[in-house]
C-alpha cells in the first residue's frame, strides 16, 4: 500500500509514525511545501521571546532522523497543488518542475494558513510578519535584534498574547490591538479582564474593540491607523487575526468543504473514496452546541492522525475520531488562562438554557506559603451537565481545566465533581478541591438551595432590589455600591429588622467578596422569608465584569 501525506508537523507526522509502526510493508510518503516537516510550532513565540534560545530545539524531527528510525519518506520543498481523485493521481511541484504521484491512500494534512485581512497598505509594508512557521520567527527574533523598538500586534488571540508577551520581554514598547469587545475573544468578559490587566502589568497596551483601517509605510517606522482614528507607530507589525484551512489546492478536486474546511466522517474520511484529511484544515462538530468549525489545534491534529492510521492500517477495529472540546491554555505574563467547552456567548447563540458557577478558591491550602486563587467560571446545563470552564490563576490552572475537560468528555454531571477523589496535599490542593467545590456549588444551584444573580445584571437589579452587602467593615471600605446595606454576614440574623425596613417589600440580593458569605446569608434570608440571591462570584467577579468601570460603580467608602 502507497500511503501519501501531504502536510507533516502534528496530524500528518502523527499518522505517517503510527501508521509505519502497524505496517511495516506500507510504503508511506510525507509531502511538505516547507523546509521543516516536523517542528515546534507553538514553540514559535517563545523563541522570538528568546526563552528559548537555539532555534534547533524548535526541530523535533528531520527527514534523516525519520527515515532512520521510521522508514519514512519526507520530502521537503514539495507543494502538492492539484488531486486527481479519479486516477489516484496528485500534482506536486517541486524545484519548478511540476510532476504526478500516484496513491492508493492519500492523507490530506495542509494545516490552516494566516488570515490576510482587507488593510489598506497590509501588502505594500515590509515590516509586516505573521508567526505561523520556523521562518516566520527567525525573521521576527533577527528583526528585534536589529534595534526595533516599537511593536503593534494586530489580534488578541492566543499567538497574538504570546508573540505581544514575547516582544515586550524583548524589550520593545508594544501594543496589542484586537477589534473584538476583549481580548482573548473565547473568554468570557470576567475572564478576559483579569487577562487585560496582566497585560497592563506587563506594560502592553490594550486597544480592544478597535480593529486596524491602514498601514502607512515610512522610512523609519510604519504608522498602524484604527478604526478610532489612534495612530500608533510600529518598527515591526505582527499580523496575528486568525486562520483559514489552506484547502485552495482542492478547489478542482471535487472533495467537499465547508467554507474552505474539509468534510470528514467520524474515521476522517473525506467525500472522496481513499482519501482521508486530518488536523487544522477539517471542520469538527461542536459536541456541546452542534456548530460546525474548524478547530485549530495541535492536540486533536495529533491525536487524529493517529486514529485515521489505525483506520487505513486496520478498519475493522479502529475507533472513531472524537469531537474536539477546544481544550486551551495559554500564559499571560505570572498568569494562566484556559478553557474547555463553550463559553456564555457560544451557549446563548445556540439556545441552551444554562447557569454558570463563579468560584475563587485557592489553588492549594490557605495555610500553607505561596497560596493563590484560582478565578474559576462553570457553565452547567439545566439538566446538570458540564457544558464549559474557564480558569485564570498564578498557579493551578491547568490541572482543574484538564480535570473538567475530562469531565466534560465523559457526559459527567455536575454532581459527580464533588465525589472526585482528587489528590490532596497542603502545598498541592485543598481537602475540598476547586473541581470538587464547583460541584457542591451546582447541585445548590440545581436543586434550588443556592440561587443566584450576576453581575451583568448589576443595573437591573440596583434598580429593583435591595443589595445587601455582607463583607466586613474594611473590606466596604476599600469600595462599597452606593445605595447598598452593609450588615455583615455574622450579625445578620440579629438585624433582620434592618433588612425588612429597607428592602420595604422589594428582592433582596446579597454579595460578598466571592460569593462563600453571601451564599451563607442566602440561606438565612430565605428561611426568614425573603425573596433572597446570592451574587455569583462575588465582587470579585463583579469588579472584573465591570473592568475599567469598577472605580466609579463601587466608590471607596469614609467611616465605615
Amino acid at each position: 500500500m502507497r500511503c501519501v501525506v501531504v502536510g507533516g508537523v502534528a496530524g500528518g507526522m502523527s499518522f505517517a509514525a503510527r501508521a509505519r509502526r502497524l505496517d511495516e510493508s506500507a510504503e508511506i510518503i510525507v509531502l511538505e511545501r516547507g523546509p521543516y516537516v516536523s517542528f515546534a510550532n507553538c514553540g514559535l513565540p517563545y523563541y522570538v521571546g528568546g526563552e528559548i534560545e537555539d532555534r534547533s530545539k524548535l526541530l523535533v524531527q528531520t527527514p534523516a532522523s525519520l527515515a532512520a528510525s521510521l522508514n519514512l519518506d519526507v520530502r521537503t520543498g514539495h507543494n502538492v497543488i492539484g488531486v486527481n481523485p479519479d486516477d489516484h493521481e496528485i500534482t506536486v511541484e517541486h524545484d519548478g518542475v511540476q510532476h504526478t504521484m500516484s496513491y492508493d491512500r492519500l492523507i490530506l494534512s495542509p494545516g490552516a494558513a494566516a488570515i490576510r485581512p482587507d488593510i489598506d497598505g497590509l501588502d505594500a509594508s515590509t515590516r509586516v510578519f505573521t508567526l505561523r512557521s520556523v521562518d516566520d520567527a527567525i525573521g521576527i527574533r533577527s528583526a528585534v535584534e536589529s534595534g526595533m523598538r516599537r511593536a503593534v500586534v494586530l489580534g488578541a488571540g492566543f499567538i497574538g498574547i504570546e508573540a505581544a508577551e514575547a516582544l515586550r520581554m524583548m524589550g520593545l514598547e508594544t501594543t496589542i490591538v484586537e477589534l473584538a469587545p476583549h481580548v482573548l475573544p473565547p473568554l468570557d468578559d470576567e475572564q478576559a479582564s483579569l487577562v487585560t490587566d496582566e497585560l497592563t502589568r506587563l506594560g502592553i497596551a490594550v486597544r480592544s474593540g478597535a480593529g486596524a483601517t491602514s498601514i502607512v509605510p515610512g522610512t523609519d517606522s510604519d504608522t498602524v491607523i484604527l478604526t478610532d482614528g489612534t495612530e500608533i507607530d510600529a518598527d515591526i507589525i505582527v499580523l496575528s487575526v486568525g486562520v483559514r484551512p489552506d484547502t485552495a489546492f482542492l478547489d478542482s478536486s471535487g472533495i467537499e468543504r465547508e467554507r474552505g474546511a474539509i468534510v470528514i466522517d467520524e474515521h476522517g474520511r473525506t467525500s472522496l473514496g481513499d482519501v482521508y484529511a486530518v488536523g487544522d484544515a477539517t471542520i469538527s462538530t461542536d459536541p456541546i452546541t452542534g456548530v460546525r468549525r474548524p478547530v485549530a489545534l495541535a492536540g486533536p491534529a495529533n491525536r487524529a492522525g493517529r486514529l485515521v492510521a489505525d483506520h487505513v492500517m486496520r478498519p475493522d477495529t479502529a475507533r472513531s475520531i472524537p469531537q474536539p472540546l477546544g481544550t486551551s491554555i495559554v500564559r499571560v505574563g505570572a498568569l494562566t488562562a484556559a478553557m474547555t467547552g463553550v463559553n456564555r456567548r457560544a451557549l446563548g447563540a445556540a439556545g441552551i438554557p444554562f447557569h454558570t458557577l463563579h468560584l475563587h478558591p485557592a489553588q492549594h491550602a490557605g495555610y500553607f506559603p505561596g497560596a493563590s486563587q484560582i478565578h474559576l467560571t462553570v457553565h452547567i446545563g439545566n439538566d446538570g451537565r458540564i457544558l464549559g470552564a474557564q480558569a485564570v490563576g498564578a498557579d493551578g490552572v491547568d490541572k482543574r481545566i484538564d480535570v473538567l475537560a475530562t469531565t466534560i468528555r465523559n457526559g459527567a454531571h455536575v454532581g459527580d465533581l464533588i465525589d472526585l477523589d482528587l489528590s490532596y496535599s497542603p502545598p498541592y490542593g485543598q481537602a475540598k478541591d476547586a473541581v470538587n467545590l464547583a460541584g457542591m456549588v451546582g447541585t445548590n444551584v440545581l436543586d434550588g438551595t443556592l440561587r443566584l444573580w450576576y453581575a451583568e445584571d448589576l443595573e437591573t437589579v440596583s434598580e429593583t432590589a435591595l443589595i445587601l452587602d455582607v463583607r466586613n467593615a474594611a473590606e466596604v471600605a476599600t469600595g462599597m455600591l452606593p445605595h447598598a446595606l452593609h450588615i455583615p454576614h455574622t450579625e445578620l440574623r440579629e438585624r433582620l429588622d434592618e433588612v425588612t425596613e429597607a428592602a420595604a417589600g422589594r428582592p433582596v440580593r446579597v454579595m460578598c467578596a466571592s460569593g462563600v458569605r453571601s451564599a451563607i446569608a442566602h440561606r438565612v434570608l430565605t428561611q426568614a422569608g425573603f425573596d433572597s440571591a446570592s451574587l455569583s462570584g462575588g465582587i470579585l467577579t463583579l469588579r472584573a465584569v465591570l473592568g475599567e468601570r469598577a472605580a466609579a460603580a463601587l466608590p471607596q467608602m469614609q467611616n465605615v
